[in-house]
């Protein structure tokens, strides 16, 4: 999958491609283009191999947000026009063309974030970053903000797995899976902490604050399409902003 030519662009190119989607979402009016994003983020996703995980954490972390803001915007969202009426509850056009321009807005964003995140890792980016000008501390700062939520949850599972071989019932109602996921805070928290004093010894073993120029044996390469395409964001974004306030 590494050789995917989508995959081999350089991280800042792949980032720029998801600013370009937040601003014709933004510029745009309707919810319509909006929408038709999302197929195109999709068919992105099958060429560069990672589809399924795209879809997988789509579905998991947008879909609830989008069903929520979606019922809120249609019931709660002033308006005129009454749709439906049932008690004190009123559907009103307003409110449901506003619930659908948020809700496409977000899943188009949201998705094109995660997208990236899919096709580029972690330490790339962090280290595009760098090279456009991040000192060092906030290339780790960075860093470690990023991989802190996939870190905790690898240490949560191996906690529960340790619990489950000391007969410990995790799985089941939602109950019971609350029963089994407190015990396991303190011990989290307490390795997170360990983990935490483990990379600042690692880093000062490594004259990370010493005061001299930083080297790196991760570097990163720049193809011509990684030169073309910031330029073709900017010229589409430049005659959308043209078109839609000037024309």
């Amino acid at each position: 999958m590494k050789h995917n030519f989508l995959l081999r662009l350089h991280p800042m190119t792949k980032f720029y491609f998801s600013l370009f989607i937040l601003g014709i979402v933004l510029i745009l009016p309707g919810y319509v283009v909006a929408f038709s994003i999302f197929p195109f983020l999709i068919l992105i996703a099958v060429i560069a191999g990672v589809s399924k995980e795209f879809l997988s954490i789509v579905l998991k972390a947008l879909l609830s947000v989008l069903i929520i803001v979606f019922i809120m915007q249609m019931f709660f969202y002033p308006g005129e026009n009454i749709l439906w009426e049932w008690g004190f509850l009123q559907i009103k056009q307003e409110g449901l063309n506003y619930g659908l321009l948020l809700t496409s807005r977000i899943l188009a964003i949201g998705s094109a974030f995660i997208l990236f995140f899919r096709m580029t890792e972690v330490r790339d980016f962090v280290k595009s970053l760098e090279d456009k000008g991040l000192p060092p501390m906030g290339a780790y700062v960075v860093l470690s903000t990023l991989q802190i939520i996939p870190e905790m949850r690898r240490q949560a599972n191996t906690i529960m797995e340790a619990q489950k071989t000391r007969g410990v019932e995790t799985e089941g109602s939602l109950l019971v899976r609350a029963k089994a996921f407190i015990p396991t805070l303190t011990p989290l928290i307490l390795s997170s902490i360990a983990g935490t004093e483990e990379r600042a010894i690692t880093l000062e073993s490594r004259a990370f604050s010493a005061p001299v120029k930083k080297t790196s044996l991760h570097q990163l390469t720049k193809s011509s399409a990684d030169r073309v395409l910031p330029i073709v964001y900017v010229i589409i974004f430049v005659a959308l902003l043209i078109w839609r306030f000037f024309l």
